[in-house]
């Protein structure tokens, strides 16, 4: 079911999309904390990413694998600033530009960014 799931979802990504962009994760590193291991290992990324990879080779179109260093979520997306390292469980800042940012639509601007 899982691998199925994958399939028709990177196959509509690749085909609604002549771009995409994924971070680049260390699910290794990520794997080793016991209270996200489970949830980590459920979602199969390294498998998505890999479908992703030879559809748009496949299909033409261009996949980008943003540095697993890029702080995607550190970076105000409207000034450009980079703040401070984040905990986990800050899920919104404000910069010191004065613009109020959610961390996931902000990190996912940078990430688009990285397709310019």
């Amino acid at each position: 079911q899982r691998k199925d799931f994958l399939h028709k979802l990177s196959r509509r990504i690749v085909d609604e999309n002549q771009v995409i962009v994924v971070e680049t994760l260390k699910s290794k590193d990520m794997m080793q904390n016991h209270k996200l291991a489970k949830s980590i290992g459920d979602v199969s990324w390294y498998e998505f990413v890999r479908q992703l990879e030879y559809k748009s080779n496949f299909y033409g179109r261009t996949l980008i694998k943003a540095d697993p260093w890029y702080a995607s979520t550190q970076i105000c997306s409207t000034c450009g600033v980079k703040g401070e390292k984040k905990a986990m469980d800050v899920r919104e800042w404000t910069c010191a530009c004065g613009v109020h940012h959610d961390r996931d639509i902000n990190a996912s601007i940078n990430l688009l960014m990285l397709a310019n």
